[in-house]
């Protein structure tokens, strides 16, 4: 820990007081301390005691940019700004951390703005985005099962005119993150270029905007549409037989790309399984990368936790975050919904948070698993039935007897773990195609191979009682 922080506090102070009005300063910043300042490596952490959690709101809805700022000129590039404050003004054991939830200060900024109206000329800097500041690629979690949708994400948002993945097409279940994600794109497109004209809508508003132009003024719904740089529109497949809102769309879409627009579209369905749309509309959708965020696996549902629960300053002991992983399995969204559950009864009930609070938290939200099969078990019930080293399963080695165990774990991980097949290749240093492979090469045998289907009916029994 540095010896010289609290006075580059009072240079980040100085600065701050400079940027706001006395009386802000005197109300939010004057009373905060700072309770530490740690460096490992390049990871630097600044922790700041302040009254209670109506401030730590108050500065992130409020000041959170020009905090940010001028912690950026003073203590560098890269700080982690955590909040600190007793639960229980009286009581010193109730002291929490809480992490900053790192909303954008661009869109924060831009907050006050006029909403983005389709019936009135608008300059580049004078209307909302529409963007939650929250939907950050910082507070988007990473793991096998959204990393390639991530990655293209990021590539579009850091260097807009790469135009290889526009149209930009994301699709899956809900509560998968695709909202977040699209608007994560924007927020850092208006960050890189604050003048870009960047736009989020959902299918629905752009559908009653079109109804109302129609009745008013057409032309300049589709003028105002065409001068967007980025936009973004959320749940298309509610246009769904819609047929003059496709058309006014189809338009639109096309003037966009025609001239180097980014646009960026989410779904519940692949453009393949959308029905009710003019085929030259879908034609258009799979133009230019189509991407799918599957259900989220183990490893980020566990990320999730832990990020909310830094963002939220609570402890979560281990055994509850993994109870919650195993047993909340459908979506990012229930996940959330599950803490923010978890954190009201733990308050009005004054009790800790444990396995037991979880799961009667949850057994109102969702169905809860009489057991989580993993990844692990099913590789060391195949060893052993087979009577195979389980390392030996991960190697290269193509002997017959290996190779079909090896398939047999990949059947077993798609259809008891519920693994997308990215995620069960990456474990077994795969291709996505082998995976396909073996699967559907287990299924054709199990039709003919009675000793195939009394192998994989014993090791399942094998999984089922452990």
């Amino acid at each position: 820990m540095t010896n010289d922080y609290k006075e580059l506090w009072a240079q980040c102070c100085q600065y701050i007081k400079d940027n706001i009005s006395p009386a802000q300063y005197a109300t939010w910043f004057r009373d905060i301390e700072v309770q530490s300042y740690d460096v490992a490596g390049e990871r630097r952490r600044l922790v700041l005691k302040v009254q209670s959690s109506f401030f730590v709101d108050q500065l992130e809805e409020r000041f959170q940019g020009v905090l940010r700022s001028g912690v950026r000129k003073t203590f560098g590039e890269g700080v982690q700004i955590v909040y600190c404050f007793r639960q229980v003004q009286s009581d010193p054991s109730t002291v929490i951390e809480q992490k900053s939830a790192l909303p954008s200060p661009t869109i924060l900024a831009q907050a006050k703005a006029q909403p983005a109206n389709p019936f009135k000329e608008t300059g580049s800097d004078d209307f909302d985005p529409q963007l939650n500041p929250r939907y950050t690629f910082e507070n988007y979690c990473e793991s096998p099962s959204n990393k390639i949708a991530r990655s293209i994400g990021e590539a579009i948002a850091n260097d807009p005119t790469i135009k290889t993945f526009n149209p930009l097409f994301v699709f899956g279940p809900a509560g998968v993150g695709k909202t977040h994600l699209i608007q994560a794109i924007g927020i850092r497109v208006k960050e890189r270029n604050p003048r870009a004209r960047v736009l989020y809508v959902t299918a629905r508003l752009f559908q009653s905007q079109y109804t109302a132009a129609a009745a008013r003024n057409i032309n300049s719904f589709f003028h105002f549409y065409q001068s967007i740089d980025t936009l973004i529109i959320d749940d298309i497949q509610d246009l769904q037989n819609m047929s003059g809102t496709q058309n006014t769309f189809f338009h639109i879409f096309n003037h966009l790309r025609q001239h180097d627009r980014q646009i960026i579209m989410s779904s519940d369905r692949a453009p393949a399984e959308m029905e009710g749309f003019e085929e030259r509309l879908l034609s258009r959708f799979k133009w230019g990368m189509q991407v799918e965020l599957e259900r989220p696996d183990i490893e980020l549902r566990r990320d999730v936790l832990k990020l909310k629960a830094e963002q939220d300053g609570i402890a979560i002991p281990g055994d509850v975050a993994e109870f919650i992983a195993s047993n909340v399995t459908s979506s990012v969204r229930e996940i959330e919904g599950v803490m923010v559950s978890l954190m009201a009864h733990a308050t009005v009930l004054n009790r800790d948070i444990s396995v037991d609070l979880a799961r009667r938290v949850i057994a109102n939200a969702v169905k809860i698993n009489s057991r989580q099969v993993n990844f692990e078990m099913i590789t060391e019930a195949v060893a052993e039935h087979y009577n195979l080293p389980a390392d030996l399963l991960f190697t290269k080695v193509r002997k017959r007897e290996v190779s079909d165990a090896r398939q047999v774990v990949m059947y077993l991980a798609k259809k008891l773990a519920k693994m997308p097949l990215t995620t069960i290749g990456l474990k077994l240093d795969r291709t996505h195609a082998t995976v396909i492979h073996a699967c559907n090469n287990i299924e054709n045998r199990l039709a003919t191979e009675k000793k195939l289907g009394s192998d994989i009916d014993a090791i399942e029994a094998t999984i089922a009682s452990r």
